[in-house]
């Protein structure tokens, strides 16, 4: 399994510098020049990148990669998601903390166990994390934006394999 540490946004320059969206509260690990890793493209094709040198920029970084020498390769590179094996992770102390993967597949239920859906992936935005919840008939369906707040996800059990979900009225109705 694979953890999202960044997004390719855009070239920088001529020398194949990558303007980098950081996806990891640990940035200074993830893009430690040596690191490699793993650029998946949108068709699903992989390929291993090497941290060559990184510095922070406008909120993003900017990191040049052995394997990306000039502004044509950074071209190429664009939209890459930028990954590392899950192995590679540390463990998370706080109890109330998560990595995206182990979300991910989770089943939703209401708080009197009925079950709702399936957490498809963690989306993150400038409000804050949500939940892309797959809820409707398994045939077909629909994804919910869930707000990931304890006050509507009031539980999280990684073990059972379930998160337990508290909405407001409404928000499950799509």
């Amino acid at each position: 399994m694979q953890f999202v540490v960044g997004r390719v946004v855009k070239p920088h320059g001529i020398r194949g510098e990558l303007t980098v969206e950081v996806r990891t509260d640990s940035p200074e690990e993830r893009f430690d020049p040596g690191v490699v890793l793993t650029g998946r493209s949108r068709d699903g094709s992989t390929r291993p990148l090497t941290v060559a040198a990184v510095r922070p920029h406008g909120g993003r970084l900017l990191v040049r990669f052995r394997e990306v020498p000039d502004r044509t390769a950074a071209e190429e590179a664009r939209g890459l998601t930028l990954l590392i094996d899950a192995d590679e992770l540390p463990p998370i102390d706080d109890p109330d903390e998560f990595y995206d993967h182990q979300l991910e597949g989770l089943r939703a239920e209401l708080t009197d166990g009925t079950v709702v859906g399936t957490v498809r992936e963690v989306v993150h935005s400038p409000g804050g994390e949500l939940l892309s919840v797959d809820v409707g008939e398994p045939g077909s369906p629909r994804e919910v934006l869930v707000p990931f707040v304890t006050a509507i996800v009031p539980h999280v059990d990684l073990a059972e394999g379930r998160i337990v979900l508290d909405p407001p009225e409404g928000l499950l109705d799509g």
